[in-house]
């Protein structure tokens, strides 16, 4: 079970996409290999998946146990890492749940994905700074990524010569593999018609190479891989029920397969469900609502009759619980982009907008003291939703990344309960 980990100086390197070609092209070749997302990230593993067939977990060194990262990475065949920001970026005050970390924790070697688009000679202090700044984690390789030319590459790898690692591919500069995007990200695999077309057409692009060198050979990429730590026990998450429905479309999409995994390790059942189908929710012991792009899909959740009449038959006996989206769904009114007022289900005192939006952003660390979610739990936040009002009893006390105290977050009103915060582990 070798793997090695793709990272970047900064974000916008291009690892996204490398990492894409580099799983399309290894699996069209034959070989048994996965991928894997550092970090809180709902969309990217769904490309990786598209890419090889095979389930893609996020591993988060600042959620996640090291048991539970070891054990995620575990299974058959390479795993390719693919790493977010820069290299030693991560949450304040020291960076903690970097790629570095997870580097670190797996014991897996790096390979540098550098933007060479504007960069000659200077490539070489760069990675070495890379390859020096901590003996923990070991720098094996470098990709140069949008490559000018033939000559260009040349003067680069003279530049990278005596630092003695190899520069295992490099990739052309090419417009038309540019993932579209939308504001928390890339718009969603599912939502691509062309994906397997984009896909080839990536992993095309990695093997022939810079024009005029020679095609990628990708056996001196696979060499760097090193063997990965033996799985220990990491605890689950026990369930919230026995039957568990679960609201599952383009709406709501972002639901972590490792929370639902450990569900159904215990023994519940997992009943998927289509609220932007209008489908009724189905009879469980407890309802999810994961977060999405409510926003985009508002006036038809708002319309969702069926779906909106038995989350509210749901509700009154039985609990309920939103992330993010799902939140706001709880909620009385949500205003999308445009300006225009959706009414929602009216569970929770809540009305959010999206006309003017700001950006909520971090880890955090949160604890219920009673329902479904009682405990403390490792979360994190991301949206650009404008709370207008939100009346009631909070659900969560919480603290940042640093461990400063914030705001409650969330409603709770009888069984049902939502929050921005998504879980990710225990506490």
């Amino acid at each position: 079970m070798p793997g090695l980990i793709l990272a970047a100086p900064q974000s916008g390197a291009g690892k996204t996409t490398l990492t894409l070609a580099l799983l399309r092209l290894l699996a069209r070749q034959g070989h048994d290999v996965r991928g894997a997302k550092s970090g809180p990230d709902y969309i990217d593993p769904r490309f990786h998946e598209a890419a090889c067939g095979r389930d893609c977990p996020n591993l988060d060194a600042w959620a996640m146990t090291p048991a539970r990262i070891r054990a995620l990475a575990a299974g058959p065949g390479t795993l390719i890492v693919e790493g977010a920001m820069g290299l030693f970026d991560g949450a304040p005050p020291d960076g903690r749940g970097s790629v570095a970390e997870l580097a670190r924790i797996l014991g897996l070697p790096v390979v540098l994905v550098v933007d060479a688009a504007r960069m000659a000679q200077s490539v070489a202090p760069l990675v070495a700074g890379f390859a020096a700044h901590d003996p923990e984690v070991r720098l094996a390789g470098v990709i140069l990524n949008r490559v000018g030319s033939a000559r260009h590459a040349a003067m680069l790898r003279r530049a990278l010569g005596p630092l003695g690692l190899p520069v295992v591919a490099a990739l052309p500069r090419q417009a038309g593999l540019a993932l579209p995007s939308r504001h928390l990200g890339l718009v969603q695999a599912g939502e691509r018609a062309d994906l397997d077309a984009f896909l080839d057409r990536a992993a095309e692009a990695l093997a022939a190479g810079v024009p005029g060198e020679e095609p990628t050979d990708l056996s001196a990429l696979l060499e760097l891989a090193a063997p990965l730590p033996a799985p220990k026990h990491a605890p689950r998450i026990a369930p919230p029920g026995q039957r568990i429905a679960v609201a599952r479309d383009r709406a709501f999409a972002f639901a972590y397969p490792h929370l639902l995994a450990d569900w159904r390790a215990a023994g519940a059942e997992i009943l998927p469900f289509s609220p932007l189908a209008d489908e009724p929710v189905p009879d469980a012991d407890f309802l999810y609502l994961p977060g999405g792009y409510p926003e985009l899909h508002a006036g038809r959740i708002a319309a969702a009759g069926r779906f909106l009449t038995t989350l509210r038959t749901h509700a009154a006996t039985r609990p309920v619980h939103g992330e993010c989206g799902g939140y706001m769904v709880l909620g009385e009114t949500l205003t999308d982009a445009d300006g225009t007022r959706h009414a929602m289900a009216g569970l929770l005192a809540l009305e959010t907008s999206f006309a003017e939006r700001r950006l909520h952003l971090g880890y955090r660390t949160v604890r219920a003291d009673e329902g479904p979610l009682a405990g403390r739990w490792r979360a994190h936040e991301f949206h650009y939703a404008t709370t207008l009002r939100a009346e009631g009893e909070p659900l969560f006390q919480a603290t940042d990344a640093e461990g400063a105290r914030l705001p409650p977050m969330g409603l709770r009103r009888g069984p049902v309960s939502g929050s921005f915060a998504h879980i990710i582990d225990r506490a």
